[in-house]
């Protein structure tokens, strides 16, 4: 009962109690006045309601003002930030295009690697996500004092392909000049693995150290568009999603026999996905019916969780994303294989060598940022790290903002260098992109 009604019960009842003595001529005669009350309080009722139902829209108004302020609040604070943090390295398209793998394709914050190493005497150089050798090219030709260079990748597709375009520049730098000694290295493993292959490669250079090491955590091109690999939320393929063909596990294989618990904790702690336990719900009834064995499959059933909700077309489509990044990232493991990877490409640098890593979602981010801030504050008994100096930093870098030292070593980028405006105009897909690079002692 409502609490309008609950009072007007109240009003009828202490009516009553006080005419409890009414004998039906009595009741007969007083009937106008009964009648009169009950009246007053219908009416009482009516305008508290109609009250109630004023003050519940003015709320609805207030609580939908509110949240257009705190949205526009949050886009302006996000647009501070970005300006804040926005690369202000001139694009240089034309000089760019040359690196990418097609004609269209540039490798992302090109500039603003090549601006990492640029003032830097580098010898050896590890890329641990080879991709189509865009930034490794670039490395290569601007760093000629390069004697050896090692490129990792676990996707035999990207690996064939900068193999080939390594060794062309191999062969072209030797030939070309008789004083180089270029060796590069390419092997088809995933960068987790690098302590061992620097090793294998040389062994003293886990003593003496490398100079300079890449990580760029985005997805390939050909990944993103080949149906097959079921990355794409807009292309139909299998569901497979692994980088290494060669693993077992499956996007398929955790969608139709996963616990519904772990499907629930990857939507949510690795897709950041609100939604999730619908979601999750309906991914496990979908095996009653045979199960989801598709990439459309699974954008149809997500399509169907989102129907009716704000957005409209984008509201589906970036649902779908923050899925796919939850399923990529639960198939390849990639979190717990970036940590432990950082801190082992760390102990391969040389002292005053650098490491940079491009993240493109918040998760990998938080992973380097923390990570980073754990290396820099770490006692490390290596002898190289006992005397903290900054002799090896040319203070001239003007890419470098805001610094934090420590013991371990120093973050040259306290904030992160995100793409300038001329370049995601080029490319959308670089627009999430964060560039943060840790120098050691």
């Amino acid at each position: 009962m409502s609490s309008h009604a609950t009072t007007a019960a109240t009003v009828v009842k202490q009516l009553l109690y006080h005419h409890r003595s009414f004998t039906l001529t009595s009741l007969h005669f007083n009937r106008r006045r009964i009648s009169s009350s009950l009246l007053a309080v219908s009416s009482y009722s009516t305008t508290l309601s109609s009250s109630t139902r004023n003050t519940k829209k003015l709320n609805r108004k207030d609580n939908s003002v509110s949240s257009s302020i705190s949205n526009n609040r949050r886009a302006l604070t996000d647009s501070v930030v970005k300006r804040r943090t926005r690369s202000d390295k001139k694009f240089d398209e034309d000089s760019f295009r040359q690196f990418g793998d097609t004609g269209t394709h540039i490798p992302v914050m090109l500039g603003e690697v090549l601006q990492v190493f640029y003032s830097r005497k580098v010898h050896t150089f590890v890329d641990c996500t080879l991709g189509a050798a865009g930034h490794s090219s670039a490395i290569l030709q601007t760093h000629p004092e390069i004697q050896t260079y090692i490129g990792l990748d676990c996707d035999p597709v990207a690996h064939e392909k900068a193999k080939a375009k390594i060794d062309l520049i191999q062969t072209a730098t030797n030939s070309h000049d008789s004083t180089s000694n270029l060796k590069a290295h390419t092997f088809l493993r995933n960068f987790k693995n690098i302590r061992s292959t620097v090793s294998e490669v040389d062994e003293k250079l886990l003593i003496s150290g490398v100079e300079g090491i890449l990580m760029d955590l985005g997805m390939s091109s050909m990944q993103v568009n080949n149906a097959n690999r079921g990355f794409s939320v807009l292309c139909d393929g299998p569901l497979d999603m692994r980088m290494d063909p060669q693993a077992s596990l499956t996007a398929e294989d955790i969608l139709n026999s996963w616990p519904e618990a772990e499907i629930g904790k990857i939507l949510r702690d690795y897709g950041e996905e609100n939604n999730w336990r619908a979601l999750q719900k309906r991914i496990v009834k979908a095996r009653l019916s045979g199960g989801l064995h598709t990439t459309g499959d699974l954008v149809d059933l997500i399509r169907s969780c989102s129907s009716g909700g704000k957005g409209g077309r984008q509201g589906w489509i970036k649902t779908a994303t923050r899925v796919f990044q939850a399923l990529r990232i639960a198939v390849n493991d990639e979190l717990k294989t970036l940590e432990s990877s950082l801190y082992d490409c760390y102990r391969c640098l040389a002292p005053g060598g650098r490491l940079a890593v491009i993240s493109f979602h918040s998760l990998e981010d938080r992973i380097v940022k923390q990570t980073f801030l754990n290396i820099i504050n770490t006692n490390v008994s290596d002898e190289n790290n006992k005397n903290v100096s900054s002799e090896n930093y040319d203070e001239k870098e003007t890419w470098v903002k805001q610094m934090i030292h420590g013991v371990g070593g120093t973050i040259l980028t306290k904030r992160p260098v995100t793409p300038s405006e001329d370049e995601e105009k080029l490319n959308v897909r670089c627009r999430s992109a964060k560039l943060r690079v840790i120098q050691r002692h």
